[in-house]
């Protein structure tokens, strides 16, 4: 039996914001690399850049189905599982299928592909997330018809957050470049309000901040960590926040970590992110300026590590960490910002809250910023690093 495919769940504030164009880009990059992806379905809603991003990826057909005397397509789950491929693109998962399929919702019909060991990139807006739907429906005024089941979202792989700001997806609407065949000015005057999309992006914020949390990772469906230099990474489950830089920037790795034992897992993950970017990567320590004193073994250990998964430690004093990491992040080029979630009591942990990401989205708006979960210290282990 296949061993059970890995689950990537791409989430936007709205429509328009690029979910279905992030993960066809990050399709390209796995062909390139070899991996055999397939389109199982797309919704390209008219947008010209997305139909354009999705040359050069096979596409399987969709098949038709009679319903009340009209012929409807749909995503032809029979077809997906005899290809087989590597990698399968999924798109609208809180889509209702038309009577007559395999199963009632597109997330079922993902449930079974990644059954079959094949792995999923897929999208979906926060308004669709079942335990959100009726409180983002009332705010917004338009009821929300489809849903997902929470649980679909905690038990993926990864969850990404592909995200703009209000203003950005403002210019697009009225550019066209979200709906074709509607009135940009009536759908600016309803959804696409700047205080409704300012209270999505902050609800959606907040959705993949409690999915980053270590008690939230799912118990099934992960996938082992390597051995990296003699030892087991520790688990970290990553939770990216996408924003829109430039494509031709050369990529490059900046992580946050400090000492503390349990947060090497951001250094793992960030030589993994690295790794697969065909990029260099940094570890970013931003110690407190308030007389405390460092565990010298833990900081030659921190050190040792960065250094033999091949990363440069930077240690900076400064009580401002979002200004400190801004002007790292600038000075070195970096294109990727890693955040881990560590317990609070270490020093990074007192500073992370939940505006930080987006205020260092808001200092480096080119550089995208992903959220690692880390583990608990084992029981048992000593507790160093800074109190």
């Amino acid at each position: 039996m296949a061993p059970r495919g890995a689950h990537k769940i791409f989430l936007g504030m709205a429509p328009g914001v690029g979910k279905t164009y992030q993960m066809l880009e990050e399709a390209h990059e796995e062909t390139e690399r070899g991996r055999d992806v397939v389109i199982g379905y797309l919704e390209p809603h008219g947008r010209a850049e997305t139909q354009e991003q999705a040359a050069g990826l096979e596409t399987v057909p969709r098949r038709r189905l009679e319903y009340h005397g009209v012929t409807l397509e749909e995503m032809d789950l029979s077809a997906i599982l005899r290809r087989r491929p590597e990698l399968c693109l999924i798109d609208e998962l809180a889509h209702t299928n038309v009577p007559g399929s395999e199963n009632a919702k597109r997330h079922e019909d993902v449930e079974q592909v990644l059954a079959a060991g094949i792995d999923v990139y897929s999208t979906v807006n926060v308004q669709h997330v079942e335990s959100l739907a009726g409180q983002i429906g009332s705010y917004t005024g338009a009821p929300v018809r489809e849903t997902l089941p929470d649980r679909v979202l905690h038990e993926a792989d990864d969850v990404v957050l592909v995200d703009i700001t209000p203003q950005l997806l403002i210019e697009r609407l009225k550019a066209g470049k979200v709906y074709a065949n509607r009135s940009a000015s009536v759908a600016e005057h309803g959804f696409f309000r700047p205080d409704t999309l300012a209270t999505l992006r902050e609800i959606s914020l907040l959705e993949v901040a409690q999915e980053a949390e270590p008690g939230r990772q799912p118990e099934s469906g992960t996938k082992p960590e390597p051995e990296i230099g003699g030892g087991r990474a520790p688990a970290a489950r990553p939770v990216l926040l996408a924003t829109h830089r430039p494509a031709e920037a050369p990529a490059r790795v900046l992580a946050l970590a400090t000492p503390d034992p349990w947060m090497r897992a951001t250094v793992y993950h960030a030589f993994r992110t690295a790794e697969r970017l065909h990029a260099p990567f940094d570890v970013l320590w931003v110690r407190s300026d308030d007389g405390a004193t460092d565990d010298p073994d833990e900081v030659t250990a921190l050190k040792r590590l960065t250094d033999t998964l091949g990363g440069a430690l930077l240690i900076r004093t400064s009580d401002d960490l979002v200004a400190a990491t801004a002007g790292v992040a600038r000075e070195r080029g970096a294109t990727y910002l890693l955040i881990g979630r560590p317990r609070r009591r270490t020093q990074l942990g007192r500073l992370v809250h939940r505006d930080l990401p987006l205020e260092l989205m808001s200092a480096l708006p080119e550089v995208d910023v992903q959220i690692v979960a880390l583990p608990d210290p084992r029981p048992g282990k000593p507790r160093g690093g800074r109190r």
